[in-house]
């Protein structure tokens, strides 16, 4: 019994030993912030806690303008081209504001034809492409005449024509095209279209 208790008492003294060592690292390791840190004051208190306000998001200016362009560039398949087509031997579109002498002119040959792409044979989108690409490229060059081979659909599936309807429908949506008539005879007739661009 006398061990016990003697042993409780020694475990008593270490652990109040061990406590007063650290009591004196504390108080010497704040001695040793407060002589590092010197002479501090509190702040006064005013109840208000300032954030800055989020900054505003930057305008995708350029991006926008992208987007814009693309819309712009973009044709559609979906497009009905035939409510704007002359209905008459050959069809042919003209652009409001432009007058039918230069469709007329455009059917007797009176342009002269600067540039041309042959598409039949290509897939939808590939010929939809290529023309988007060689439209602009005719822009950029200050072509105005051109002319677009199409094909007659004498190799499509029941002999008719699938790019011609296409093609007309995506010049009618371009802007640069200010009108188009059926080519004659020896420029590819019913498997061409004859393009009058805008001036640059």
């Amino acid at each position: 019994m006398k061990k016990h208790l003697a042993e409780r008492e020694r475990l008593a003294r270490e652990e109040a030993v061990r406590r007063a060592e650290a009591h004196k690292r504390s108080e010497a390791e704040r001695d040793l912030f407060q002589r590092a840190a010197g002479k501090v004051e509190r702040l006064r208190e005013h109840g208000r806690v300032h954030h800055a306000p989020d900054p505003v998001a930057p305008i995708p200016a350029q991006r926008q303008l992208d987007d814009q362009r693309v819309l712009k560039e973009a044709i559609s398949d979906e497009f009905d081209a035939s409510t704007l087509l002359e209905v008459d031997d050959a069809l042919s579109f003209r652009r409001p504001g432009v007058g039918i002498d230069v469709a007329r002119k455009l059917r007797r040959g009176e342009w002269t034809i600067q540039s041309e792409i042959d598409l039949h044979g290509l897939r939808t989108d590939d010929a939809r492409e290529a023309l988007a690409a060689f439209l602009r490229e005719a822009m950029r060059q200050g072509v105005r005449c051109v002319r677009v081979v199409h094909g007659k659909g004498l190799g499509s599936p029941g002999k008719t024509p699938v790019l011609k309807g296409k093609v007309h429908s995506w010049l009618v949506q371009k802007d640069e095209v200010l009108a188009f008539v059926q080519a004659r005879g020896d420029e590819g007739g019913a498997g061409a279209v004859v393009v009058l661009l805008k001036p640059t």
